[in-house]
């Protein structure tokens, strides 16, 4: 590696926290702050727009989304995602981090706005333009995962790096907590000024007209704050890494990097390399991170199938503690307001304190512990939810099952959720980094739609006559958590492929200073 880009990387790897750091986090965070809103704030309105596009006369309980409709629209944001991931970190490489960034967010500020003003009136027509444009909110949020997680690895110091990434991926938490929130403020108000009767003392008045805007508002307000970072955006200047590394030009990188953290840094002319560096899938590419980017895939894949899983039992949970009541026992906004305290109540006590413990500790005790940690409490966790399962089920007992619940999810941020997204922006050289980051995430996405969908017809109950409204029998819920304990313990072992990056240099990690010296 030249002594230029030595100079201008070892400034970026030496240091000191400065206020520009926290620009990038908030900048790069409030990309993920959107995209947790966005995807998240669905669940609390599915139950919503059952009741007021499929409300059927003269039936027992209230309205809800067949399972083809709920699978879509729950499931059409995922799909965009993964592709998005995909096409972005593919981009990302190809043109630079900076001009890709300001892309992915007015794609998602337009579609936000675009989801609430879905067409038409009837059932078929809003649920199809609510799936088209939710298929390209996902096309955008997909784009901030590898953009978000290689910009701020790039700007980072070596000393401080995986806890700065994972900040980033920690406003997540506060993105699911602002959406329970704000869902909880909305639907009181229109609560106290709209009241209706119960669904069961008036199941067409249990859902007042004015609950069409309840929704739309909800999922339009996720544009907000993606669109007041948008300028900030626009301001940041090119990594140094990609400036230095990929598009082979020391003195603009020089310049940038000096401006940002206020010091000079000297550089030397352009200078052409004479060797042609290996590709992307080369024999080269795979024989030097082929087992990283099989381990950063296959842990992120397992990872989410038992995450989005998760969230299958938490209706269930809800109702066994009593948090959420019988649905024929509220009106329509009385039910968004139960499903938003309850989603809030989780997100507090357990999905935001564990991303937090993850930037404590990462620069710490490392990503490797924190991941096989994780893997190890959740795998705990799972087999105590499901061994004695029929135990769980007494109502004496359900207190116990929140609690356990409850750490399953706090071990899986302060675990793999957070350091899957941080391990893939270290170890691959900055040409690729994007890239490899999209494809590890875009697989973890394929978990996602694996966890969601596909476990959502096997945790059925295995009598026909008690399953959900239009599945067909499953395994049931025991079986399936005995299932999602063996993803974890396949998680555990596939972390043993993935390298600590712990207080390396980007460049030493990911084999770019020995890469450079044998050009040199």
């Amino acid at each position: 590696m030249g002594k230029a880009q030595v100079e201008v990387l070892n400034a970026l790897d030496v240091a000191k926290t400065q206020w520009y750091h926290f620009t990038a986090i908030i900048v790069s965070g409030m990309g993920f702050f959107t995209d947790a809103y966005d995807l998240f704030c669905i669940s609390l309105v599915t139950k919503l727009l059952g009741r007021i596009y499929y409300h059927i006369d003269g039936a027992e309980k209230p309205g809800s989304l067949p399972p083809n409709v709920s699978a879509a629209v729950n499931g059409v944001a995922f799909v965009g995602t993964l592709s998005g991931q995909l096409f972005f970190g593919w981009l990302g490489d190809k043109l630079g981090r900076k001009k890709v960034y300001g892309m992915t967010l007015m794609l998602m500020v337009i579609a936000s706005i675009a989801s609430g003003l879905s067409f038409g009136r009837d059932a078929k027509t809003v649920m199809t333009t609510l799936c088209f444009c939710r298929f390209w909110l996902g096309f955008g949020i997909g784009g901030d995962y590898p953009l978000s997680a290689t910009i701020m690895s790039e700007y980072s110091n070596k000393k401080t790096r995986g806890a700065f990434i994972a900040a980033v991926f920690a406003m997540q938490g506060f993105g699911i907590l602002v959406g329970g929130v704000f869902a909880i403020i909305i639907s009181s108000i229109f609560k106290a000024k709209f009241n209706a009767a119960p669904y069961e003392v008036d199941p067409l008045g249990s859902t007042v007209p004015q609950a069409d805007c309840v929704w739309r508002i909800i999922l339009m307000v996720g544009a907000l704050p993606a669109a007041l970072t948008y300028y900030w955006r626009l301001k940041m200047p090119e990594t140094a890494r990609y400036t230095a590394l990929v598009a082979k030009n020391m003195e603009q990188a020089a310049a940038d990097m000096s401006k940002v953290m206020q010091m000079e840094i000297q550089a030397e002319p352009k200078q052409e390399d004479e060797k042609k560096s290996y590709g992307l899938f080369s024999k080269e590419f795979m024989s030097r991170h082929g087992l990283h980017l099989l381990g950063t895939t296959s842990t992120w894949f397992l990872l989410d199938i038992a995450f989005y899983s998760q969230n299958l039992f938490q209706k269930d949970i809800f109702s066994a503690i009593g948090w959420i009541p019988p649905a024929k026992t509220m009106n329509a906004l009385e039910e968004v307001y139960k499903i938003a305290r309850a989603q809030t109540l989780i997100a507090l006590c357990s999905t935001v304190p564990g991303y937090w413990f993850t930037v404590a500790f990462i620069d710490i005790i490392g990503r490797f512990t924190i991941q096989l940690m994780g893997f190890f409490f959740m795998t705990v966790f799972m087999f105590a939810l499901a061994i004695p399962y029929d135990h769980w089920t007494f109502k004496e007992n359900r207190v116990g099952f929140v609690v356990i619940y409850s750490l399953t999810f706090f071990f899986a941020n302060f675990g793999p959720n957070a350091t899957t997204f941080v391990v893939p922006a270290e170890i691959f050289p900055a040409r690729f980094r994007a890239t490899c980051h999209g494809i590890s995430s875009a697989s973890g996405k394929l978990g996602a739609i694996v966890g969601s969908f596909g476990f959502l017809y096997l945790a059925q109950n295995q009598n026909p006559s008690k399953t959900d409204a239009g599945y067909p029998p499953g395994i049931g819920v025991k079986n399936t958590l005995i299932v999602l304990g063996v993803v974890n313990v396949l998680g555990f072992f596939c972390t043993f492929l993935v390298p600590e990056a712990k207080g390396r240099s980007l460049e030493e990690i990911s084999g770019e200073q020995e890469e450079e010296a044998t050009k040199s």
